[in-house]
């Protein structure tokens, strides 16, 4: 098996930019998910429209796509991309008291949106606690993630491709 190295360091460890000019364009997408958990109270003012910051899930979503937009100036090192669309889905699951978020980040390109996709999906997570904190303090952000990313040389990778023992919770249980 070919060893994995680190791409944004040179050979003495210095940080750098990969040079991404050699590679080919390619259709790239990239989707995360990430979930913000709370009180049943605060689930239905998000679920009626009746926070007092306003639509929380109209916010968190513009939230989310200006945030794909901005990763190269919030994480150093990534490459500015002219991104071809970004879909940024909230889902409420009054079972779990859940906002579930789903970020899809797409462009034809040399380098991956890997990076957007999680950005989105966790700024639009921040958004839905900065919108509900005055009611709900004790909100959980969790799962944040990447579960599919396709384009580029490396090709096809779905999460559903990890084997058990990768250290993925199963849903329904927390570490201790």
């Amino acid at each position: 098996m070919k060893s994995k190295t680190l791409t944004h360091f040179d050979g003495i460890g210095n940080a750098r930019m990969v040079d991404v000019g050699a590679k080919e364009i390619t259709e790239r997408v990239a989707v995360a998910r990430a979930c913000v958990t709370m009180q049943a109270a605060t689930l239905k003012l998000i679920a009626t429209r009746k926070a007092k910051k306003g639509d929380v899930l109209a916010v968190a979503q513009l939230a989310g796509i200006m945030a794909a937009k901005r990763t190269p100036d919030l994480i150093p090192l990534c490459h500015p991309l002219a991104l071809s669309s970004v879909d940024v889905k909230l889902s409420l699951d009054a079972k779990r008291k859940a906002v579930d978020i789903e970020a899809t980040c797409r462009l034809k390109g040399r380098t991956g949106v890997e990076m957007e996709a999680l950005t989105a999906a966790s700024v639009a997570a921040l958004t839905v606690y900065d919108m509900c904190k005055s009611v709900d303090r004790g909100m959980v952000i969790s799962g944040l993630k990447l579960v599919h990313k396709s384009g580029g040389k490396s090709g096809t990778w779905d999460i559903s491709s990890l084997p058990p023992s990768s250290g993925e919770v199963p849903k329904g249980r927390r570490g201790s």
